[in-house]
């Protein structure tokens, strides 16, 4: 039994998607069971309620074999740690309780390069409470999503521009949500894997957001530039939209640390670049979002 929460987000329900295909029994956590897909609902088990709760993660784990783990949004949460390791505490109870042996997760680039990443540095933490459970362990480390371009669809469809604090040169890598679930199907699906390890998912290339305008104006077929913001505009760009401060301050050191070589540490590798380029998710998923 593979046990995948977040079924409904934009990772979790392509693995879903993919466990399913391959034929593989699915239990899903879901806060909501009227926003799965019907063939989901159909073909999947389904446990209601929080994965961060004690008691819905205690029925969701018992005889599974294996968990994809991701920490969801809170925009609001007081601190980091609230996100990722106190919230997945119950879960790492859970997996001991109920004898889980493997859980692949998302998690992030970065580990050991620089002491101070916001968001990375929790990330990593909740990395070390699950290893610590006795779990097999996978972390997919992975930088910006490329989907999270989609949040600026309405400027860039009205405006032409998308705004990042990051310089317009800095080169990177980015990746699709879609080849980071089906890094995580391919691991879920495979009992051999022991241990503790990382799995990079960088997508193919290293592109900077002036990479990125150009593309994206050739894609829409209309001018795209990007601009730089200042690191206060960004996170006061935050705050006004309801964001806690210690999530926008996490933020904030983010995106300092992707600029000063955050992602930088991890070499590229045939087995680490994914295959989705920049150009394909335009195609695919930006420009329905900007065009209709």
């Amino acid at each position: 039994m593979i046990v995948i929460t977040t079924p409904t987000g934009r990772i979790g329900r392509r693995v879903v998607d993919g466990a399913l295909a391959a034929g593989a029994p699915v239990r899903v956590i879901v806060r909501d069971a009227s926003r799965l897909p019907a063939q989901v609902r159909d073909r999947a088990e389904v446990v209601e309620g929080s994965h961060g709760d004690p008691d819905v993660v205690a029925k969701a784990f018992a005889g599974a074999d294996a968990v994809f783990w991701l920490a969801p949004p809170d925009h609001r949460a007081a601190s980091l740690d609230d996100i990722y390791s106190r919230f997945a505490g119950p879960a790492c109870e859970a997996f001991k309780s109920e004898g889980v042996q493997r859980v692949v997760a998302v998690s992030a680039l970065g580990r050991g390069v620089l002491p101070v990443a916001g968001h990375v540095t929790a990330t990593l933490a909740m990395d070390d409470l699950i290893a610590s459970t006795g779990v097999h362990y996978r972390a997919l480390t992975v930088p910006t999503f490329m989907d999270n371009m989609l949040g600026q669809a309405e400027s860039i469809r009205n405006e032409g521009v998308f705004f990042s604090a990051l310089s317009g040169d800095r080169e990177l890598p980015t990746c699709s949500c879609g080849d980071i679930a089906d890094a995580a199907v391919k691991l879920l699906l495979d009992p051999s894997w022991t241990g503790r390890g990382d799995v990079p998912v960088l997508g193919p290339e290293d592109l900077s957001n002036d990479d990125m305008a150009r593309i994206m104006t050739e894609v829409l077929g209309r001018p795209v530039r990007h601009q730089q913001i200042s690191v206060e505009a960004f996170k006061e760009s935050m705050l006004a939209r309801g964001v806690s401060e210690a999530n926008a301050q996490g933020l904030v050191e983010m995106v300092v640390a992707k600029e000063n070589g955050l992602d930088d540490a991890e070499p590229r590798t045939p087995e680490s670049s994914s295959p989705t380029t920049f150009r394909t998710w335009c195609e695919e998923e930006l420009k329905p979002a900007v065009l209709g």
